[in-house]
């Protein structure tokens, strides 16, 4: 794939994603919930075919011809996971099922074994429930503190309130890099060096960042990184953590079993070498493997691109939303080049429910999502019930946004009779 217009990505990837092509409700599907997740071209499709049709068999313990492939397709996935965050070494990569096992897999490894009573977590109000769950599992078993950072007027991330309340007392921040409700972009290196002058350590969430912009974990400085695999084009059950080398090294196992050992004594046992040690039992190979396929497609793109598109179809998505005067949308506003902000918006109408508007959008064929979007305190926090939430990706168009803000706008209007 060449790209030399990121206004032409679109037009030339939407042949890769049989799913755009069919109807819904006898309507052209207008698909616009990325950010819950991503849909998967034929190359990352024919890749997991592949492997269960021409060499299905289990890694790293098989001698013969079909594991050996497996195993270097699935570990040539580890490699192209590295090189796509810039680790310093593959063994710093490490597979998960998702984003939320990866952010488990660091609270009860590190957490459960650093954390004392009157030590201090920060977390911010924006948090997905997994960034938020397991640190209260681990506050609840060790004493430890939990703190939330607020919003700013704008809806972002409240930087100068994290420099009042970060403390020596201050273990660990783990926050958001993208939100995935108010589509702030968190100065998470920033972030990761305040954290690091008082000592503590610093995990980012990556869900919504990696698929959408380059990432480069050595220039961010955090301590560890999460994501999910189906965010980015690959299948379900499948994602990753970052962690930097010396500190996986200090991390005792998660989860026991197979795979994850060197000897096994019947009173005691010895651990693989990482990223090993943390990957007990049979993996998700062939998920695993079309990630790695994931990634190469995304790279022949370039995520400069990517994202340089993305900000052109975000800006006009505002354009189009600020001129329905019932929608209020959450979160900072983008530039005119739609800079400063994610793909992504959510917002209220008025008087009428998220979850009704996203029921009769879907009637027209579009999918959006409604709800709290697993961010249940921050719409406390808003003071709202839910929100509607349209979210772009690259392989979205000006006229599937023009579709959405038409049938919006009719919904809307029917709701105005309704209610009136």
């Amino acid at each position: 794939m060449t790209f030399t217009s990121t206004k032409t990505i679109a037009d030339k990837v939407r042949a890769d994603f049989p799913i755009l092509h069919q109807e819904v409700n006898e309507k052209p599907l207008v698909y616009l919930d990325n950010a819950a997740t991503s849909q998967k071209p034929l190359s990352v499709l024919n890749t997991l075919r592949d492997y269960y049709e021409r060499y299905n068999a289990n890694v790293h313990r098989g001698a013969h011809t079909l594991s050996a492939k497996a195993t270097d397709a699935y570990e040539g996935a580890r490699d192209k996971v590295a090189k796509f965050i810039n680790a310093a070494s593959r063994q710093e990569i490490v597979y998960t099922r998702n984003a939320t096992e990866a952010i488990n897999l660091v609270a009860y490894s590190w957490g459960m074994n650093n954390l004392q009573p009157g030590d201090e977590i920060i977390l911010s109000v924006m948090e997905h429930h997994s960034n938020i769950v397991p640190w209260q599992l681990v506050a609840q078993k060790t004493g430890a503190v939990l703190k939330f950072v607020e919003l700013t007027p704008e809806e972002t991330f409240d930087l100068e309130q994290f420099k009042k309340l970060i403390s020596d007392k201050t273990k660990l921040v783990s926050v958001v890099h993208i939100s995935n409700t108010l589509g702030c972009i968190n100065p998470v290196a920033e972030i990761a060096a305040i954290a690091h002058k008082y000592g503590a350590k610093f995990l980012v969430d990556a869900c919504q960042s990696v698929p959408h912009y380059p990432i480069d974990v050595q220039q961010i400085d955090c301590d560890w990184l999460v994501a999910s695999g189906h965010k980015m084009c690959a299948p379900t059950g499948i994602g990753f953590l970052y962690g930097k080398l010396e500190l996986l090294e200090s991390m005792p196992p998660f989860f026991g079993g197979g795979e994850m050992i060197a000897e096994v004594y019947l009173d005691h046992s010895t651990y693989a070498e990482l990223p090993h040690k943390f990957e007990a039992g049979t993996p998700a190979i062939g998920e695993a493997i079309a990630l790695g396929a994931a990634i190469d497609y995304l790279s022949s793109i370039g995520m400069d691109k990517i994202h340089a598109y993305e900000a052109e179809l975000t800006a006009y998505l505002f354009q189009q939303l600020e001129q329905i005067p019932q929608i209020r949308i959450y979160g900072p506003k983008p530039n005119a080049k739609g800079e400063g902000r994610a793909a992504l918006a959510s917002f209220t109408a008025g008087e009428v429910h998220a979850n009704d508007l996203s029921t009769l959008l879907d009637q027209e064929g579009v999918a959006i999502r409604s709800g709290h979007h697993c961010t249940q305190p921050l719409h406390r926090y808003l003071g709202l019930p839910a929100t509607a939430r349209a979210s772009l990706s690259f392989y979205n168009t000006r006229d599937e946004i023009d579709v959405f803000i038409k049938a919006l706008k009719e919904t809307l209007d029917f709701f105005a009779g309704f209610l009136a």
